[in-house]
Formats: C-alpha cells, structure tokens, sequence
C-alpha cells in the first residue's frame, strides 16, 4: 500500500458547529488571538449557514451556525452541544482520495462535487469518521479553467477583522475520544482507509489514578505531519473515567482536543491568560520533582510553574504543554498549548499529574 494513498497533502481547516457562531468569533478573536477572514451568510446568499473563517498562520478554523432548526447543524448541536464537525483536508485529488476510501469500507458523506463562483472552482467530497465527525477532501484543480483565488472557499468572501495574534502557528494533533472497544476498530480505518500508521501506544499502565484510566494509540499518516490519537475509556477503575465523561456529554464519539503548536509557549500562554483562557493547574508538587524526572531546559522553571506548563522528554528532545478548561459549557472540547523541541511524544510523564487536576475539576461537576 501506498504510504499516502489518498494524495493528504495537510490539514485544510476544522470546522466547528456551535449555538452563535457571531459570538464564538468574538470569543477565538479576543481569547486566542485568531483573525476573521472570511464569511458566508446571507449578505452572500446562504440562507442556511452563517459561516466564519478564523485564522491564525497555518490555522483555519470554520465556525458554523444554522439559521434555522431544518439543518443538519441544528440536530449536530442539539446532539453535542458545539463541538468539531469536520476535520478537512487538502488532496491531491478529492475524487481520487473519496474513491480509494469507499473502496477500503468508509461511509459517504458527500461525494465528489464542485464548488464554485467568480473566484473559481474546487472540488470536495466528504466520508464519515468517529461519531457524527466526518473528513472533507479538498482539492484545488491544476487547469487554468480550475484555479481558484477567493479567501478561502468558493462561497465565502473576504471579511478580514483582525486580532492580536497570540503566537499559535498550526495545527499539531487533534485527539478522538471513542467508546470502551471502539479504540482498534478506528486505528484499523485510519490504517486501512487512510494509510495511517501506528506511532505510539499508551496503555493503563502508563495513564491511571485511582479513578481513571484510558488506553490510546496515535495514528500518523507516513511523514507524521497528521496526527490523530485515539482515546477510549479503560475498564477496571472506580470512578468515571475523563473519556466517558466526554461520550456522556457529548453523547457519542467524537474530537475531545485540538492541539495547537507554538514556538513560544511561555509567551502564548501568557498572552492568552491575560486574554481570560482558563487553563488546568497541577499542583505545585509538579514542580519539585520535574527537573530530576527531565534534566537540564532552556527555560526558567519557576515561570513555567507561574503560568502552568508542564514539561516531558523523550529521547530526542522535550517538550512543554498546557491544557485548557473545556470552552464549551459540557465538559467537552478543550485546547492544547504546546511547544515542541525535538520530543516527538504526547507528553506521557505529564498524564498522571494532568489526570488528577482533569479529575478535581470532574470532581466540581460532580461527574466522578
């Protein structure tokens, strides 16, 4: 098999379904620095969406309100609350890449069709994934008839608001929470239908308390620039593991956290603490033990406990990490802020101490 067989060149954008989607671009402006630049909505003739493109350098992120309860997206948000909805890519080819994944066993979505107005044309099709979540292939025809020039996608104009970037450059990870047993099943379809590979596999032995524990297998397509770990909740322990708090609240499978890389995370996260992010604290015991568990860094450690960060190492290198409160209202969605140098890890050291702040605050909502 081909290590690329559907042509996945990155990450095209993550499109979001969310209640008001003119206050959830407030919110990604002012709190996490993105800027509007683009927008579809009935000023461009959609009467069934309101749509805005928020921007970050290489983060595109699309939040999608319905204007009306006859959507899809209404019931997508009456299900889960807001929440990711489509993970998108860019292809070399979106009906070759739609035909080879049918051909391996994934459901359609949408099939391959064009998208067009007066700034060109390209063409799309979708297929489901875990949960209600789906993977659009998009893919920008090579022919002079089939170029495209528009801000974003045809349909959408150019609206540009800007905000004060916090220093996020591009998607790194974005995790899947699936239910207890679903875990091999879907690491097999992102195996068999998008040539992924294994990468890493955690298992309970390296995340769990006293109440919680998950098993997880990251999924890497060949050049390890998309990475999809998959989560399910681990049998055997007393209490409500974090994993199922998310499926109960959101009601199925389905993206728990979109991980965002920086090249500055102490200023990122000071950026957006000011912004108003809440972020996960451990306690301040962290602190005392990580430089013997990770060595000697660059960084000054009692302004990473200042702010939160947490820190791990692997053979090639470290890397800092912070974890948002969810920023919905269910215990669903959250944010990872990370900073890579050389460690190609997930921060495996960190769980135990994330685990138990994720199980004080589950603790709160009376969910544990």
């Amino acid at each position: 098999m081909s290590a690329n067989p559907l042509g996945l060149k990155k990450i095209h954008h993550v499109e979001f379904y969310v209640g008001n989607a003119k206050q959830a671009e407030f919110f990604y402006r002012k709190a996490f620095g993105f800027s509007r630049a683009a927008y579809s909505g009935l000023e461009t003739g959609n009467r069934e969406t309101t749509s805005y493109v928020m921007r970050q350098n290489r983060v595109n992120f699309v939040l999608t309100t319905p204007m009306g309860p006859d959507h899809y997206s209404a019931e997508h948000i009456k299900q889960h609350g807001d929440g990711v909805r489509d993970i998108a890519f860019l292809v070399e080819d979106a009906d070759a890449a739609f035909t080879y994944a049918i051909s391996k066993g994934a459901k359609a979505v949408s099939a391959p069709h064009d998208l067009s107005d007066e700034n060109g044309r390209v063409r799309k099709s979708s297929i489901q994934t875990y949960g209600d979540t789906i993977h659009s292939f998009i893919s920008y025809g090579t022919g002079e008839a089939d170029g495209y020039d528009g801000p974003f996608l045809p349909g959408f104009i150019s609206q540009e608001v800007a905000g004060e970037e916090v220093g996020i450059q591009l998607v790194d990870h974005i995790v899947g929470n699936v239910e207890l047993g679903k875990m091999n099943f879907w690491c097999d379809f992102y195996r068999d239908v998008m040539g992924f590979e294994r990468y890493i596999t955690f298992d309970d032995k390296d995340i769990s308390t006293e109440y919680s524990a998950l098993m997880s297998i990251v999924m890497s397509d060949g050049g390890h620039n998309i990475k999809f770990p998959i989560n399910e909740p681990a049998e055997g322990k007393g209490g409500k593991s974090q994993i199922q708090e998310y499926i109960d609240f959101y009601r199925s499978a389905g993206a728990q956290h979109v991980a965002l890389l920086c090249k500055d995370v102490i200023s990122t996260v000071a950026k957006l603490q000011q912004n108003g992010v809440e972020f996960l604290r451990v306690p301040d015991t962290y602190y005392e033990e990580v430089r013997q568990r990770v060595g000697e860094i660059d960084e000054d450690i009692e302004v990473l406990k200042r702010l939160g960060i947490l820190i791990d190492r692997d053979d090639e290198g470290y890397l800092l990490q912070i974890f948002t409160k969810p920023v919905e209202d269910r215990p669903t969605v959250f944010y990872e802020i990370l900073q890579r140098k050389g460690c190609k890890g997930f921060g495996k050291g960190n769980f135990k101490a994330l685990f138990i702040s994720i199980e004080e605050e589950q603790r709160r909502r009376g969910n544990l």
